[in-house]
């Protein structure tokens, strides 16, 4: 972690240098900033056993996560834009980011080791094709150039992405970095979505959008191994491809109702043949869970379906609601051991108490596994998340809150607390308090 301030500076130096030749400005240019530091601990609590994958009952303080990330976006053609993310990271989370299925820090699944690592998160193109005359303008943001596109379009985006920039997205729930933390309220827990360890994959995306309703595909690439950092380009033997169904109204007030599936194909094997091949004495399939292995065996299925709502209550309250399932058998392969997961909440500016720029959110998620999942635990063995040893099986429960404060025009504050009952759906440990605070920087 020596090496951060450095690598830190160097890319806010780039920044600002781009900033001062004007070319944020420039109609053509887009370029936006984000450093985010997440300091997390937790109180010790009562455990009866633990093993290789639980989180640690005893007290756990100044666990610290980094991420910086340049955004950078250049028109080309007609209606089309390339985006660049050079982006540093580094830290820890709390237990090594295991021992909870809903792990309580979204940002740390970007981080691939500890020492702060320089890399390319996004490089894509998009273009967008018109259905019709109507036209809509869209302002300059974070990979997004000031432009104006067509209402009825079909949008193709091909490059190295994050498949959630574009999935299971919600206005009130979605982003670790001025949200919740907690990664199954950033998402649908039950969504193995595919990515490398630190979120991202590579492939192609394409939405047909109109005003009121949009549908979206993608096929994309799985990781080698399971949580691996490298992407696996036997695209006939492995991929993921993902549909999503989005109706949204803007009657009284805005809201939205998304309908997701997803088809994963990896090296990933059933958690029910791993049991029987371990009581027949082989166990060599069984370092798979935890991506410590080259595994060479395709045709490992996983799918599932998603829900996603929201709605606006008022200029300065909202509401969601998520709820998401997959078949439970195959191992989960790059997100988080969840095959079944409901979670709700709500968000409220800070306008009564004249702190509009303020927000404050409540949210509670249950989190479930499937009979296989469970016997597969319960026998000893680990996935790349949970694993105790053993296990006393029970919903995952977990109550999130967090007040964010906006303390200068570009500098966020955020304390957050979780309560987590049953951590990684087991009943003879936990509950488990987990609090922290955010610093988030933008422009």
């Amino acid at each position: 972690m020596k090496q951060f301030p450095l690598l830190l500076f160097t890319l806010l130096c780039c920044f600002n240098t781009l900033a001062q030749q004007g070319l944020d400005s420039n109609k053509h240019w887009t370029f936006h900033f984000q450093l985010t530091a997440i300091n997390q601990s937790h109180t010790a609590f009562n455990a009866k056993y633990s093993g290789y994958n639980s989180l640690l009952n005893t007290e756990e303080h100044q666990k610290l996560s980094l991420t910086s990330t340049l955004f950078a976006g250049r028109k080309l053609w007609h209606n089309a834009a390339i985006y660049l993310n050079p982006e540093i990271t580094g830290g820890a989370g709390i237990s090594g980011a295991k021992g909870i299925a809903g792990f309580t820090n979204g940002e740390i699944f970007r981080i691939g080791s500890a020492e702060p690592k320089l890399y390319i998160a996004r490089a894509y193109i998009r273009q967008h094709i018109a259905l019709g005359n109507s036209v809509e303008k869209i302002e300059a943001g974070t990979n997004q150039v000031a432009e104006i596109i067509p209402a009825n379009r079909i949008t193709i985006t091909a490059g190295k992405i994050c498949l959630a920039d574009f999935f299971d997205k919600n206005n009130y729930s979605h982003d670790p970095r001025t949200q919740f933390l907690n990664w199954s309220l950033m998402s649908n827990g039950a969504w193995d979505y595919p990515a490398d360890t630190r979120g991202y994959t590579q492939g192609i995306v394409a939405e047909w959008i109109q005003p009121g309703w949009a549908v979206r595909v993608s096929s994309v690439l799985e990781p080698k191994k399971a949580n691996g950092l490298q992407l696996d380009y036997k695209v006939t033997k492995a991929h993921a491809e993902t549909i999503e169904l989005e109706k949204n109204w803007t009657a009284k007030q805005p809201g939205a109702v998304r309908l997701l599936f997803f088809h994963n194909l990896s090296q990933a094997p059933t958690y029910r043949t791993t049991i029987n091949e371990v009581k027949n004495g082989d166990s060599s399939g069984v370092d798979v869970y935890t991506g410590g292995k080259e595994w060479k065996k395709y045709g490992g299925l996983k799918y599932g379906i998603a829900i996603n709502a929201e709605q606006q209550l008022s200029t300065t309250a909202g509401v969601f609601f998520r709820a998401s399932y997959n078949d439970g058998k195959t191992a989960t392969w790059a997100f988080t051991e969840i095959d079944q997961s409901v979670s709700a909440g709500i968000n409220m500016l800070g306008s009564k108490w004249k702190r509009p720029d303020d927000n404050i959110g409540l949210a509670q998620v249950f989190n479930g596994i499937s009979k296989d999942h469970q016997d597969f635990l319960n026998a000893g063995l680990y996935g790349f998340i949970i694993g105790d040893g053993k296990l006393n099986y029970g919903a995952e429960s977990i109550t999130e809150f967090y007040y964010q404060a906006k303390i200068t025009s570009s500098f966020f504050l955020t304390f957050d607390y979780q309560f987590v009952i049953n951590p990684a759906y087991n009943k003879d440990r936990g509950p488990v308090n987990v609090f922290a605070f955010r610093g988030h920087i933008s422009f």
